[in-house]
């Protein structure tokens, strides 16, 4: 098997702040403020941030719980035989799994292009990842002697934890926004965020200072026909251009306002940018491929390909733009399976399978893989137990990491035993994580430009799983 790692306001979000305990968010803010200029100039002023020294962080949502150990599955007989004991039928055949090369591990068939960046050295898989507030154990568990993260199994709860990075309550910032009120200052861009996210807000971009940038999968999007030219819309214009030019008192009302003139200027900066870099169809193939068996998928499949694609032409922009640091999020969402499988499964992870291939392919030919990391997140992995025609919620799963920065085609942590009542098995084929989500994502904040001194400041709790004055890395899959 591969390596093994063993571990001993902004105005938008004035009134959601206000009320936050007082205890972790007035800390957490004044430190963000201090250090915000003095690493900002330090990252500017570095020898290591010259000329074209770009870094863009991929951040690809699989919403729902990704049945993960259906992702990457042990291909040794022995092993082989507990996981289909525990799976049941929810077990893939060995046959046609796809194994990886000098591995004990195999893929769901669907991933013969990610199989083959793992063999090309620019994917990895991280397993049994998950929310953790300390390391602990099965006894501990049941003793209720060592904390859990709040709402375990609940997918509101554990997909905001993995997008704020804080396990132990209801926070409203997002650990990637805390990185641009951190890191913003870099960049010299005036009126586009350096968080894009693609279709919607999230919670994973929100940060004090900033707000996020959202594009369509097909790329620029403003207010609904300002930026029309035909003059079907010239009255919107005209009453818009209007508003923004009053002087209002009412704090709701400037907010709103200035919320207008952002979205407007955003758009007109990036729309004007984007208009010269053409799409790529050679690379991003946006129609059915005759793997997909329902027209919600083959939707689906071609709304994820274009976001990937604006993605990437956003990022060919970047000079233009005034970007050194960019964090983009996209989300995949459907993973929700407790019935009806193995088709679901089948086709979602069909569409991530061909996204990245498609999305490496671009990358590579534009030279921006080594500087561009992508990377998955998923609330929870599923029950390894059938419940009947599905799965349910569960705790620890896996990952992956694609990129030229990455340590390739290896499987980072202790691929654990997926025997049912075994030392980390909680009953009904739950697994305690071995590594924590602030792991995870500490290496990909350190790599993008973090000091180890300011995790802390993004990630509260990295100290229960990471010492920050290591020379060690946390987990160990990113060459920085």
């Amino acid at each position: 098997m591969g390596k093994k790692h063993h571990h001993h306001i902004n105005r938008r979000d004035f009134l959601g702040t206000a009320s936050c305990a007082a205890m972790g968010y007035t800390t957490l803010f004044s430190t963000l403020n201090s250090l915000k200029f003095m690493n900002a100039a330090a990252i500017s002023n570095s020898t290591v941030f010259g000329g074209d020294d770009y870094k863009a962080l991929i951040c690809i949502s699989l919403g729902g719980g990704n049945d993960s150990f259906n992702m990457l599955v042990p291909h040794n007989q022995d092993e082989y035989d507990v996981y289909a004991d525990s799976r049941t039928n929810m077990a893939l055949s060995r046959e046609s799994l796809l194994k990886l090369d000098n591995e004990s591990y195999a893929v769901h068939a669907k991933m013969g292009g990610i199989k083959d960046l793992y063999e090309n050295g620019k994917l990895s898989f991280i397993t049994n990842v998950g929310t953790l507030v300390e390391r602990i154990e099965k006894q501990q568990f049941y003793d209720q002697s060592v904390p859990v993260p709040l709402g375990l199994y609940s997918h509101a709860d554990q997909y905001q934890q993995w997008q704020t990075g804080m396990p132990t309550e209801k926070a409203n910032l997002g650990w990637a926004g805390r990185i641009a009120d951190l890191m913003g200052d870099m960049n010299s861009a005036e009126d586009i965020s350096m968080n894009i996210s693609v279709d919607r807000t999230n919670l994973f971009l929100r940060g004090n200072e900033g707000t996020q940038y959202v594009i369509k999968p097909f790329g620029p999007s403003g207010i609904s026909g300002y930026n029309d030219e035909n003059g079907l819309f010239s009255a919107r214009k005209f009453a818009i251009d209007n508003i923004l030019e009053q002087n209002y008192q009412d704090q709701f009302k400037k907010i709103y306002v200035e919320n207008i003139d952002i979205t407007t200027r955003a758009f007109s900066v990036y729309n004007e940018a984007i208009q010269d870099v053409p799409t790529m169809p050679e690379i991003f193939d946006y129609g059915d491929i005759g793997q997909l068996t329902n027209p919600d998928y083959t939707n689906r499949r071609s709304n994820f390909i274009q976001s990937l694609e604006s993605i990437v032409r956003t990022i060919q922009v970047r000079e233009t733009l005034g970007f050194k640091r960019q964090i983009f999020f996209l989300d995949l969402s459907g993973w929700d399976m407790h019935d009806e499988l193995p088709i679901p499964y089948e086709n979602l992870i069909s569409i991530v399978n061909d996204g990245l291939s498609q999305l490496n392919q671009a990358l590579e030919l534009h030279n921006l893989s080594d500087c561009v990391t992508t990377f998955t997140l998923s609330e929870f992995a599923r029950t390894l137990t059938s419940n009947g025609s599905g799965t349910d919620h569960a705790w620890g799963g896996n990952v992956m990491v694609m990129g030229g920065a990455i340590n390739g085609g290896q499987i980072f942590g202790n691929y654990p035993s997926l025997e049912l009542w075994g030392d980390i098995e909680l009953g009904g084929g739950v697994l305690i994580p071995e590594l924590s989500t602030d792991e995870y994502f500490a290496e990909l904040a350190m790599w993008f430009g973090v000091s180890p001194s300011d995790l802390s400041t993004v990630f509260p709790g990295i100290n229960n799983f990471y010492d920050i004055t290591s020379n060690d890395k946390p987990i160990g899959f990113m060459n920085y």
